[in-house]
């Protein structure tokens, strides 16, 4: 045998080794998977769907962000198996960890498991410029969207309103349905909570006047002191052309995650992707610039997934001992 035709055998061979290697690394996942959002025109949907879309193009796998509830549904999506990942703000995520999810009273979400951090979520409201809404005061008695039924804005806001004294007749709806009604007077006022800016408040900006408000300073330390779980923020000027200055707000974290059961082999290279490509993640939305591996740091109680794990210590991030699956 030549030494040419050696060499074309030992290369065909070692591609061969390399295609079995890859082909076993990827025997037990799933033909496709789906990520649960919320509804269309909020961030979630946004963000899930796009990031769903560049890790199906980098690992040739079918994948898509779905609509849903958002995180309250999310969590037990796929506690349940029903899909693949989820994306929850963490204060749901623990009720339901603790079986408190108004969806699956008394049933532990035990199963889910940490991916990557996402961003803050903001709660902030919008109403029309005519209307003379500019504060949560001014929302008493009024007629207030506060995104689908187990959304994060659906959990909170309710919950905001009774700690302030503020008596508000609550509409549940998608992000888009709730900024039409907004236009054609059905609701008051729209508050949600999302990555900023918010698609939906950005769209309505640009087809009527608008107010954009949030909490005062002594509202954010009621709030803060009676929900533990969530931060002090703050809405940047740049965020709205209707805001004139900078105002504080009320923050969580969000996290995607997964199922414990999940191959450990996928749930690497999804974390993998996200967190090496921030640039296409802003490119998909804004908020992802909180997308960044050193926000791992703001998930104190949620298991990480293995899979997770070792893309994070890879890198030089350490997962405390309590938090490994």
């Amino acid at each position: 045998m030549s030494f040419k035709t050696w060499m074309t055998a030992v290369t065909a061979t070692s591609a061969l080794a390399l295609s079995a290697t890859a082909t076993a690394d990827r025997a037990d996942w799933p033909s496709s998977f789906t990520v649960g959002t919320a509804s269309q025109g909020g961030t979630y949907y946004i963000y899930g769907s796009g990031w769903a879309d560049m890790v199906a193009g980098e690992l040739d796998i079918r994948a898509g962000g779905e609509v849903t509830g958002g995180p309250v549904q999310n969590v037990t999506l796929v506690e349940t198996g029903d899909h693949e990942f989820g994306l929850v703000t963490m204060g749901p995520a623990k009720e339901a960890w603790d079986g408190e999810s108004e969806l699956a009273p008394g049933m532990e979400h035990r199963n889910i498991r940490a991916v990557f951090p996402m961003y803050q979520t903001s709660f902030h409201v919008i109403t029309r410029e005519g209307d003379d809404i500019t504060s949560m005061e001014d929302l008493e008695g009024k007629r207030v969207g506060v995104g689908p039924s187990g959304g994060t804005a659906d959990t909170y806001f309710p919950r905001f309103f009774d700690e302030l004294g503020i008596d508000v007749r609550v509409r549940n709806g998608g992000a888009s349905d709730l900024a039409g009604q907004l236009q054609d007077g059905l609701i008051d006022a729209f508050a949600f909570a999302a990555g900023t800016p918010i698609s939906a408040f950005s769209q309505l900006e640009a087809e009527i006047d608008t107010n954009i408000f949030s909490v005062t300073e002594d509202q954010q330390d009621q709030l803060l002191e009676a929900f533990p779980e969530l931060s002090a923020g703050e809405l940047d000027a740049d965020l709205y052309d209707s805001l004139d200055e900078a105002i504080p707000a009320i923050s969580i974290w969000n996290f995607a995650i997964t199922h414990q059961d999940t191959p450990a082999s996928l749930v690497y290279e999804v974390t993998r992707i996200v967190m090496e490509n921030h640039d296409r993640m802003q490119s998909i939305h804004n908020a992802a610039w909180e997308t960044v591996p050193e926000n791992y740091e703001h998930n104190d109680w949620m298991p990480w997934h293995p899979g997770a794990v070792e893309w994070f210590e890879e890198n030089g991030y350490e997962i405390p001992a309590e938090l490994r699956d």
